[in-house]
């Protein structure tokens, strides 16, 4: 099956009066249809950078991305960026008002994704009035209201305190897979990672190239964190990416 995306050599850097910052060196990777994967590295190593290239924010230097056919792309952002004034039901149907696509049909998918995600009786409150953990989701819902083929999702989850983090990821993750759609992931956390992902990608410190990958796959379902965090195939995972990352870490230290 031909992949929705591929990234070959891709490279770029950031430029001021100081000089050159090289951010991406070289980065190879591709996603098929379907797949949720996952992007971690040392901090700042640009893979929020990495991001923007794929949503089309920023050009590459150099290198291909090539998109298997024509894709929409939704991008949801570390935080929710709902707006006070607008109701939820308002703030869910911005992109489609932006793409100016409001008809019966599109607004009959929003209303069934309030209901499918439980905020269908929240519709008509502000978002003051919701808890982190559902601001997210209707953060979500506002995303997938424009139908996209491919997920884009930044640290979605970092506000969130640990437990409604770790509900919520899981909950929005089952989302996105029982829907069928593309997704890419960055994250800090490596539990986030390998609980979420069919497929985690570590990049290394900056400029970052991709240093491994390690597919994902559990016995067990993945509806609850728990089940998954209690098995030993997690903690195999876990040591695998933490080795990877704990290197670069080193090495950075060795330099200072």
């Amino acid at each position: 099956m031909q992949p929705i995306l591929s990234l070959e050599n891709i490279s770029y850097s950031y430029h001021n009066l100081n000089g050159e910052t090289p951010a991406l060196s070289n980065i190879n990777f591709q996603v098929a249809e379907g797949e949720f994967l996952a992007v971690v590295g040392p901090s700042g190593c640009g893979k929020s950078t990495l991001l923007s290239i794929i949503a089309g924010l920023l050009k590459p230097e150099s290198g291909t991305l090539f998109f298997g056919r024509p894709s929409t792309i939704g991008y949801m952002l570390q935080r929710d960026h709902l707006f006070e004034w607008r109701t939820i039901y308002q703030n869910v149907i911005l992109g489609l008002e932006l793409n100016k696509s409001i008809n019966d049909e599109n607004i009959q998918y929003v209303l069934q994704l309030l209901k499918d995600y439980g905020l269908d009786s929240f519709q008509d409150k502000k978002p003051s009035e919701l808890s982190g953990g559902m601001r997210q989701r209707a953060a979500l819902i506002r995303t997938m209201a424009i139908r996209p083929d491919l997920l884009l999702l930044d640290e979605p989850f970092s506000a969130l305190d640990f437990q409604t983090r770790m509900t919520v990821s899981v909950d929005i993750g089952n989302i996105i897979r029982n829907t069928g759609k593309t997704a890419i992931l960055i994250t800090h956390d490596l539990s986030e990672a390998i609980t979420l992902a069919d497929r985690v990608i570590v990049l290394s410190k900056r400029p970052a190239t991709t240093k491994f990958e390690l597919p994902i796959h559990y016995d067990v379902e993945r509806t609850s964190p728990l089940s998954i965090r209690n098995t030993d195939v997690y903690q195999t995972y876990f040591n695998l990416l933490w080795k990877e990352l704990s290197d670069d870490l080193s090495d950075q230290k060795k330099q200072e």
